[in-house]
């Protein structure tokens, strides 16, 4: 903040604005905290959340031969924000950031680092924290509008504004704008979209296969919010800079010298870069590393160079940034005018595709999903409920059925490198193929397992995101698990010219159409509509007109990939693998649940010692059993239902004569934990004196129930006897 000290400090008068969007009161506030920082902002709403937002710009001590942007984006959970302690036991500080903060974090890199100037070499951190929040919804995609304002408010070079929104559409039909978590669940699209005001530059949507044109609809919906925050923005940092002011800050450039790119482009003509066309992934690095070392001896040798630049760059780095500009421009060029991609094919044509099933024998299931180079061996592993992730963050803690997790190994790219644990980029495609596989799954009542799908990317050219997706597919069929449908999916790429507005959009991008290219635009779905997207761009934004094209590419490229997955393994397996855990589950009247338990869970205990299960009884009195086999599972089925029997009139058995009272009767135990008695006159057909002459303690006995009184706990039963019948002739000397 300009002209800031101890002095004057106290005195700032801050700036608070509210807005209306889509019927919801949002309002930006600065000049409260983080004075020093060169822009802040919170942005709060009206249940109490509020997320501040700062931006930070680093003016000294830069790598000043930087060739990338250092940006940071950080996006930070308190624990206090929702009144809890949280963490464990032992550690009460928040430590590492949860997984739903590093897809926030993210969430507001993606849509931001377009907007900076390329060549920036300024360090640049967004550090975004949620102060207060109802726990009712989360705030990461507010973070992309608190950025916007905050780098607007720091004089850095940005391009603004940009704004984020979320919004649900429900099952009637209509659009919730910043929906809850509940609302979440019970929608039928969700999506976190960013965009300026002239157009969509990220997306992010997790959907119950919904066709093209319910998502091109609520992409236009999104859009038009956007451009409302991105209105709101506007008006709020015209009062900002009239009490403020916007600092003037010192950016830094690694700007390659362009005087000497008509001599690289003379050099590298079209037919030179022909070799590049049909290559592999290495070969094409090591033609590319070839151009490089020559022109650099080319401009060398005719004295091409400044005394200046050679001082300034002795090693004549900036030749390898003017080398791929030049191989761009001709790629660029060559789709544009030619529809000639780098491998050959034509920009609708999808690599080939090869497959393989069950190739990890003591795995539940499994599945090689191979196209072109880019390889992904997915692993399906059952479990029972005991084996639910459990999800305690900074909201209310929840549970998980189904993770996916991606693995991108440094072998995957050929390279040797250090293991440095998982990072934000596998932490966002396994999130990505969680999103595209939910919606076809069983229910819990439909099929009780916990499910992990884990797919390890072997060989990567590009779209190992989405191989992943189709061997999980593939390996949660060829598990047992009663999918929906199956899903499929694409990644697909576009050229762009600014200068004419003609683009071609490509299907199925390799590793070098993603790096030279302006879209990554991820489609999955099934062949009844969409499941997941994902959408960065490069350029300042897409028109309706690139998305409905772009759908209706990548559905026929869908189409094609599901129809040779569905050739390899047309349906879920018939059988469970044998090593896969046996889970059966039943319902129980809650009132029964203690039943099961008995004192202290002895009853449970026991049968999982004696039956080698594992029993889970949730409090409706949803009963699941985990068994290592069928065998197990069944007696602990049988020994459950022995514990929920009621005995009830007509009921006949076997029982054992526990004590023999006098004059009265025998009291029977039967079923384990059940008794009755049968009184003296129920016997026998005749008239019996005494007990012991029809029944002996520690005798068995058949009977039937003649009477169930369970209020008062009087159980009668009649003892099973013969009657003798007597002959005609018998009756009348008897008679006589």
């Amino acid at each position: 903040m300009l002209g800031l000290s101890d002095a004057n400090a106290t005195q700032i008068k801050p700036l608070k604005k509210t807005y209306d969007i889509a019927g919801k009161k949002i309002s930006f506030e600065s000049g409260k905290l983080g004075l020093l920082i060169n822009g802040s902002v919170t942005i709060s709403d009206e249940q109490d959340n509020i997320l501040f937002v700062t931006a930070g710009i680093k003016e000294a001590g830069l790598n000043e031969k930087a060739d990338f942007f250092p940006l940071s984006c950080e996006y930070q959970e308190k624990y206090y924000a929702t009144g809890k302690i949280g963490w464990n036991r032992f550690m009460k500080r928040e430590g590492r950031p949860s997984e739903a903060a590093i897809l926030a974090s993210r969430l507001i890199d993606r849509p931001i680092r377009p907007m900076f100037p390329k060549w920036i070499v300024n360090d640049t951190q967004i550090i975004a924290t949620i102060l207060s929040s109802d726990g009712s919804k989360d705030m990461g995609f507010q973070g992309i509008t608190g950025a916007s304002i905050a780098l607007m408010m720091s004089g850095a070079p940005f391009e603004g504004p940009v704004a984020g929104i979320k919004i649900s559409l429900d099952q009637d039909g209509n659009y919730i704008y910043d929906p809850s978590h509940e609302e979440q669940k019970n929608a039928k699209l969700n999506l976190i979209v960013a965009g300026t005001l002239d157009a969509i530059t990220m997306v992010e949507a997790e959907a119950h296969e919904v066709d093209d044109e319910t998502m091109v609809w609520a992409l236009e919906y999104a859009h038009w919010l956007i451009k409302t925050l991105c209105e709101a923005q506007q008006d709020y940092m015209q009062d900002y800079e009239k009490q403020f002011g916007i600092p003037e800050v010192k950016i830094s450039y690694n700007l390659p010298d362009e005087s000497l790119f008509a001599h690289v482009r003379d050099f590298l003509t079209e037919e030179k870069l022909e070799v590049l066309y049909g290559t592999g992934k290495k070969d094409f690095q090591h033609a590319l590393d070839q151009f490089d070392i020559d022109a650099k001896e080319h401009v060398l040798s005719h004295n091409m160079v400044s005394e200046e630049l050679l001082e300034s760059d002795p090693e004549l780095e900036c030749i390898g940034s003017l080398v791929y500009k030049r191989v761009k421009e001709v790629m660029r060029k060559n789709v544009l005018e030619n529809g000639k991609r780098l491998d050959g094919r034509s920009p609708k044509e999808v690599r080939d595709v090869i497959w393989d099933t069950g190739i990890l024998p003591r795995a539940h299931g499994s599945a090689l999903f191979q196209r072109g180079m880019t390889q992904a061996l997915s692993i399906a592993t059952l479990g029972g409920p005991e084996d639910l992730q459990i999800v305690d963050g900074m909201f209310e803690e929840e549970t998980q059925r189904y993770i996916h997790h991606y693995n991108f190994p440094p072998y995957s790219v050929g390279e040797t490198r250090m293991l440095r644990g998982v990072g934000r980029r596998e932490v966002g495609h396994g999130k990505l193929a969680e999103k595209a596989l939910v919606p076809v799954l069983p229910t819990e009542e439909e099929f009780p397992y916990m499910m992990r799908v884990v797919s390890e990317i072997t060989t990567c050219n590009g779209s190992s995101s989405m191989a992943s997706i189709c061997g999980s597919t593939m390996s949660l069929m060829h598990a047992w698990v009663p999918i929906k449908a199956p899903v499929g999916w694409v990644a697909m790429g576009m050229i762009y010219d600014e200068a004419t507005g003609k683009y071609v959009i490509l299907s199925d991008i390799q590793a070098q159409e993603d790096f030279l290219g302006d879209m990554d635009f991820k489609v999955g779905r099934t062949k009844n509509g969409i499941t997941a997207m994902q959408l960065d761009v490069k350029i300042k934004g897409l028109s309706m007109d690139v998305f409905r094209q772009g759908f209706a590419q990548a559905n026929t490229a869908v189409d094609e990939i599901l129809d040779a997955m569905l050739w390899v393994i047309p349906e879920v397996a018939p059988k469970l693998s044998p090593y896969a855990p046996l889970i059966m589950s039943m319902q129980v009247p809650e009132d029964k649940i203690s039943a099961i338990i008995w004192k202290g869970g002895e009853n449970v205990q026991r049968m999982e010692k004696e039956y080698s299960v594992t029993i889970s009884i949730a409090d409706d009195g949803m009963t699941t059993i985990t068994a290592k086999d069928q065998i197990g599972g069944e007696k602990a089925i049988a020994d459950i239902k022995e514990a929920l029997w009621t005995p009830e009139l007509g009921y006949k058995g076997i029982g054992k004569v526990v004590k023999i009272i006098d004059g009265t009767g025998a009291i029977v135990e039967f079923r384990g934990k059940h008794s009755g008695m049968i009184h003296i006159s129920k016997l026998a057909a005749e008239r019996v004196a005494k007990v012991e002459d029809i029944v002996k303690q520690w005798d068995e006995v058949e009977f039937e129930i003649i009477q169930v009184d369970l209020a008062k706990g009087r159980i009668g039963l009649k003892r099973k006897f013969e009657v003798k019948e007597v002959k005609k002739e018998e009756k009348k000397e008897e008679n006589k």
